[in-house]
């Protein structure tokens, strides 16, 4: 990757909605995120990747919803109250996430993010643009737009 590639995917300091799969603390910047609800009834779609819950339908409008932690290769977890979806604008597509739990709003400044570590040739980890500094705790800032850049063509035929 080139330097320009390398710096223009790495996190800027601003405000990033973080949130929880596991153990792990992801951010996102906040711009892309449209809201947060609660877990609602998601009405599975067929031949979909597992990871693609199905759809909701969010005050008329349907929306493609993926669990995060399947997409990520995490062990499926029960829902519980604190379980949510994010709804995004990604490339103009509205999509749903569903985390563990959101956790807060956080200013990041550019003093505080490095770039992402290198895991080697074999392993690709270019969704992430940085590790934001946070007290004592590192938090993994998402390029939520590569994360889902695979699925929004393949989901916008479900929200048609």
């Amino acid at each position: 990757m080139t330097e320009t590639k390398q710096n223009s995917a790495r996190a800027k300091e601003g405000k990033y909605l973080t949130f929880a799969l596991g153990h792990e603390e992801y951010g996102l910047e906040i711009l892309g995120v449209r809201e947060i609800i609660k877990l609602m009834e998601i009405t599975y779609v067929p031949k979909v990747p597992a990871y693609v819950k199905g759809v909701i339908n969010l005050r008329g409008k349907v929306i493609p919803v993926i669990d995060l932690r399947l997409k990520f290769g995490l062990e499926q977890a029960d829902y519980t109250k604190e379980t949510c979806i994010i709804v995004l604008n990604v490339s103009s597509t509205l999509m749903g996430i569903i985390v563990d739990k959101v956790c807060e709003v956080l200013d990041i400044a550019q003093d505080n993010i490095e770039p992402p570590p290198s895991f080697g040739e074999r392993a690709t980890a270019d969704f992430i643009t940085g590790m934001g500094k946070v007290g004592e705790r590192v938090k993994i800032l998402l390029d939520i737009e590569k994360i889902l850049a695979e699925d929004v063509g393949s989901v916008m035929k479900l929200s048609a």
